[in-house]
């Protein structure tokens, strides 16, 4: 039998979340409802400098946990950062994992939690659905409006080896509880919340247009655009505005939960070819992709992307299709721009040379597969080109 679109069998996944100002300050409560005793807290530098993970650290203090602190985590985090990480966790006698900061420790800390509870090397998991044993108990604390790595059943752990990132794809990954506080949002400056900004609006208009989502994420999604879109301007000229920041990490929100479960498409594809290959920033990359992937991707999905456009607040039904494209496209790209990411793939270190190998990586990561377009090496490499 046919059942009518939007019937087909879709599961959803999602951890425990807390959502406001303050929830930063309940790791240690939800740590010792564990009944763990030892916490590796995993974090960066960056983070660490602007004192939020020193909070946290106070917080599971007062709960009386003992707790070590790695932080060697770069963006874009490494295959070696996640197995010193594992091998810090297993001497030290860790019984649980808390994540401070944005996508890299978050995604740093789910391959410590997966090579802690079942050894071998991060890089055995490669994939979807390869993760077989639960890891330890993991609470998130995001600090930044844009991965939704502390919702999500995605880590991607960057190879330097073979200059590739990997998709590491399991519901054992999605963290126990996400503690998402605007407030830590607000050491961000300009240009990075920007970025993070654009990753999550990409996070929902890829998930919208995906061949893999559903009701569900379609509201979610819908919603995150809404936010996201009206929003990220505002915050970057009142960075310390703590109702915008919470209007953007509720996008930023729904945006995971929706990305998570509908999966993403073909400018994270690319996007993660670029941060494997030349180590790039993937929030910038995504901003700079979107508005050349909407473009080749909207004759395969007119009226969702339609819906995209009028989430934005852009009315253009009484247009024809192609200026619906276009204008939808302009609108991306003007964003970006205004939000002050300006620079091309050129400026941010792409070459010519590169291209070839960019798209041979890019057809290999499993986002591409719920992109609403087919393509292929040859489209692919046309896309990095015209955003050269």
């Amino acid at each position: 039998m046919d059942l009518p679109v939007g019937m087909e069998l879709r599961k959803f996944v999602a951890p425990e979340f807390v959502f406001g100002a303050g929830a930063r300050h309940l790791a240690g409560r939800y740590a010792k409802n564990f009944g763990v005793r030892r916490v590796l807290v995993v974090t960066d530098p960056g983070v660490r400098a602007a004192g939020w993970t020193a909070e946290v650290i106070k917080d599971l203090e007062s709960e009386g946990l003992w707790y070590s602190v790695y932080d060697q985590v770069t963006p874009n985090p490494r295959d070696f950062e996640v197995m010193k990480g594992a091998e810090v966790y297993l001497k030290e006698r860790c019984e649980a994992i808390v994540a401070v900061g944005g996508g890299s420790p978050m995604d740093c800390a789910k391959g410590i939690g997966i090579v802690s509870a079942a050894g071998g090397h991060i890089l055995d998991y490669e994939g979807v659905d390869q993760v077989t044993v639960p890891i330890p108990p993991l609470i998130c604390i995001p600090t930044t409006a844009g991965t939704s790595a502390d919702v999500s059943q995605f880590a991607i752990i960057r190879v330097p080896g073979r200059k590739v990132k990997i998709a590491l794809v399991s519901k054992t990954v999605v963290p126990d509880v996400a503690l998402i506080d605007p407030v830590t949002t607000t050491t961000m400056d300009a240009h990075l919340t920007a970025c993070t900004g654009l990753d999550a609006l990409t996070h929902a208009v890829e998930a919208y247009v995906s061949n893999a989502s559903s009701p569900v994420t379609d509201l979610l999604a819908l919603e995150a655009i809404r936010l996201i879109s009206a929003n990220i301007l505002p915050v970057i000229e009142a960075l310390d505005d703590l109702e915008l920041r919470e209007r953007l990490m509720l996008g930023s929100l729904d945006a995971g939960l929706a990305f998570s479960n509908a999966i993403l498409g073909a400018v994270h594809a690319m996007a993660h070819s670029l941060g494997g290959l030349l180590d790039l920033p993937h929030g910038e990359c995504n901003a700079i992709l979107l508005p050349r992937v909407v473009d080749f991707n909207f004759p395969s999905a007119p009226d969702r992307y339609l819906k995209v456009a009028q989430a934005m607040n852009l009315a253009l039904e009484d247009l024809d299709q192609d200026r619906q494209r276009r204008t939808l496209v302009q609108t991306l790209e003007s964003l970006r721009r205004m939000a002050g990411v300006t620079r091309t793939l050129a400026d941010i270190g792409v070459t010519r040379a590169d291209l070839a190998r960019l798209a041979r990586n890019a057809v290999q990561d499993p986002c591409l597969a719920t992109n609403p377009r087919a393509a292929g090496p040859e489209e692919i490499e046309a896309l990095y080109e015209s955003a050269l």
